[in-house]
């Protein structure tokens, strides 16, 4: 027998009783208890909203966010994409440790398995009805290739302590484009069943390669010219769907009519909500009110969309009278990136818009830029408003910040890396985390503490090679940065102190030393 199937068949009884527990769990009606919503947006920059200092595009329903709770300035995502830092958010642990949390493919197996401990177990197990109206970008089912789209799913979102979820299976640019509801597909078209391959095309399925006159929504720049939905080329190849595709310049109407009605759903009682948006994700189709409303087209007004989805859940809980004690979490699960496959213009019409704001770099990248991103919490009950807080925080840490929270007795080996620091997220504090650990997209790893910057030597090119004009932060040589003096990576420093150089490998071979150990 595989020793991965074993390991799993051992381990499932184990899963399928703790997901029991939670089902059974008392719903939870103490009213002091806050509603938490995680409100996770997709490759938008530290630099693209309004209350961090953002050109040619306005966030007005964001900056009010900022302005009723705390504005956070150095907070790090774990990762430099997307898959990674969303595994990271939601287990406490730093996804480098585990093979395969790279950037998923749309017919990923599930790379969070059910014998995880998630965020929303944990809220579910205290009583709260759970849910995720996202971008999810972290697999489905058991293995990947072998998912049956035309049925329910036999592993999913439920095994991962989500009582209602509506998600898009990976990216807005991945097939297959299509919703998926507590397991199967929303809208399924009997008269057209799904089919997806990322290895070959189907016979006589139309490409953006091979037909780019069919891309009439939007053309490709670097990749991104397999199969064509809706006038868009995107990764992978997909066939069927019918009346199940999404419209791109729905997307975002879409997921926030399904958050809204979770929200009126659960009113009465505490609950937690992950919404997580493919807005500023490629490809940027924003719906047609939005056109415009930025000078930086599509990407701008992408921005504009997304703040227009934060709008609406605010407006909501305060119609429903339950703003006051509900906690809302705004982040970015990376850096931003400009050109990123498509032919929209995002490049050329900045106009000096800086998506990264003071940071070097940009989604991919080692530098800041990649993982330095915006963070916003607001708790008007219980936080005061018109906060900035400068302390160092780790996206790594909000799974066990919020368990202490709700006073959850986390299981052992759960969230290994992760460490409460809810009281920095309350602004009771400002205490800065010891280091965070950042993750590029090539693997290579970055000590940041509040002074220094650390990434370890790499031979790989200065540039990303397949598309997009992205500096790696590759270096054959040590770097370090002073970042107390200058955000911008600009000068290293490694030489002139081997000291801090040495601490920060050691640092990194500790926490090597950690995984080796599993």
């Amino acid at each position: 027998m595989n020793k991965s199937y074993l390991a799993l068949s051992l381990l499932a009884p184990l899963a399928t009783q703790a997901a029991n527990a939670a089902k059974k769990a008392k719903p939870n009606t103490d009213p002091h208890r806050p509603t938490v919503i995680i409100l996770l947006a997709d490759d938008l920059g530290y630099g693209d909203l309004g209350c961090y200092g953002a050109k040619n595009v306005e966030t007005p329903n964001v900056d009010r966010l900022a302005n009723q709770g705390i504005r956070f300035t150095d907070t790090h995502a774990i990762a430099a994409t997307s898959t990674p830092s969303r595994f990271s958010i939601l287990t406490g642990e730093y996804a480098w440790r585990r093979p395969g949390t790279d950037v998923a493919a749309g017919n990923a197996g599930m790379i969070i398995r059910p014998e995880d401990y998630t965020m929303a177990d944990m809220f579910r197990c205290h009583g709260d009805r759970t849910c995720a109206i996202v971008k999810w970008h972290l697999g489905l089912g058991d293995m990947a290739g072998t998912q049956d789209w035309n049925a329910p799913l036999p592993a999913g979102l439920a095994d991962l302590g989500f009582d209602y979820h509506y998600i898009m299976a990976a990216t807005a640019d991945r097939v297959p484009c299509v919703f998926i509801e507590n397991g199967s597909v929303a809208n399924w078209d009997e008269s057209a069943p799904i089919e997806v391959s990322y290895k070959q095309n189907f016979p006589g399925e139309p490409t953006g390669k091979q037909n780019p006159e069919l891309c009439y929504n939007m053309k490709s720049s670097h990749g991104h010219n397999m199969s064509i939905v809706n006038g868009i080329g995107r990764i992978g190849y997909m066939k069927g769907g019918g009346k199940a595709l999404w419209k791109d310049e729905n997307i975002s109407d879409s997921i926030t009519s399904h958050a809204i009605d979770f929200i009126k759903a659960n009113k009465n009682n505490p609950f937690f909500m992950y919404f997580a948006t493919n807005d500023v994700h490629v490809p940027r189709f924003p719906h047609q009110r939005f056109r415009g409303k930025s000078s930086m087209g599509v990407r701008g007004d992408a921005i504009v969309q997304f703040d227009w989805s934060v709008g609406q859940i605010m407006e909501t809980l305060d119609k429903l009278g339950i703003a006051d004690n509900t906690i809302i979490l705004l982040t970015s699960d990376n850096g931003p990136v400009v050109d990123d496959g498509y032919q929209d213009q995002a490049e050329e019409l900045l106009n000096g818009h800086k998506p990264s704001g003071p940071w070097r770099g940009n989604k991919y990248s080692a530098f800041e830029g990649g993982t330095c991103v915006p963070a916003i919490v607001r708790w008007p009950a219980k936080v005061k408003a018109g906060q900035t807080s400068n302390a160092l925080v780790s996206q790594i840490d909000y799974i066990r910040s919020f368990a202490s929270l709700v006073g959850a007795r986390m299981p052992q080996g759960s969230a290994p890396d992760s460490e409460d620091c809810m009281s920095t997220l309350l602004g009771k504090d400002n205490n800065n985390r010891k280091y965070v650990l950042e993750l590029a997209s090539n693997h290579v790893l970055s000590v940041r503490t509040k002074q220094w910057k650390y990434i370890e030597p790499n031979n790989g090119p200065k540039m990303i090679q397949w598309g997009p004009k992205v500096e790696t932060g590759n270096n054959p040589m040590p770097q370090l940065f002073d970042i107390s003096e200058s955000e911008w990576e600009s000068h290293n420093l490694a030489n002139q102190n081997p000291q801090i150089v040495y601490s920060m490998q050691n640092i990194l071979r500790d926490e090597r030393a950690k995984t080796k150990k599993k």
